[in-house]
């Protein structure tokens, strides 16, 4: 199944809730419960930004629960750039995750807390910093590419 050409923009900030509680539970809870919450994350990143946003286990909670009580979308939202944003935040958290298990920490809450600025800003105001990344990033590719 190929990636849908559009999502509805709630569930997206509902992952994005989902992901900064995730974070910030990373960022508080000691030792070994942080690295297997970091890892999870990893994880839905990877499921997200690999195979496909719809394939997200955040994604399939908004579907199956949150979206028949709430209903249809009244817009839609290209899924390139969403896509690309968890691109970014697995980028910022196989950094983190990598950095943890080597002992150093002090990098891996910083790019933890960068993962967790950009979700916070994607649930609460529905700032997607990632996908404004990908729109710059495509405004500054050649036309032909």
């Amino acid at each position: 199944m190929s990636q849908p050409l559009v999502v509805d923009p709630r569930g997206l900030r509902v992952a994005a809730t989902a992901t900064a509680t995730v974070l910030a539970l990373v960022l508080v809870v000691p030792g070994p419960v942080s690295v297997a919450l970091l890892a999870v994350q990893v994880a839905i990143f990877a499921v997200a930004a690999l195979i496909g946003l719809q394939h997200s286990p955040y994604a399939i909670v908004f579907t199956r629960f949150i979206r028949p009580r709430i209903g249809a979308p009244t817009e839609l939202e290209d899924a390139r750039p969403p896509r690309f944003a968890q691109f970014v935040g697995l980028s910022f958290t196989v950094v983190a995750l990598l950095a943890l298990l080597s002992g150093a920490a002090t990098v891996a809450y910083i790019a933890t807390a960068f993962a967790l600025v950009a979700a916070l800003l994607n649930a609460t105001v529905g700032l997607c910093l990632g996908c404004e990344l990908y729109l710059a990033v495509r405004r500054l590719a050649p036309a032909n590419a």
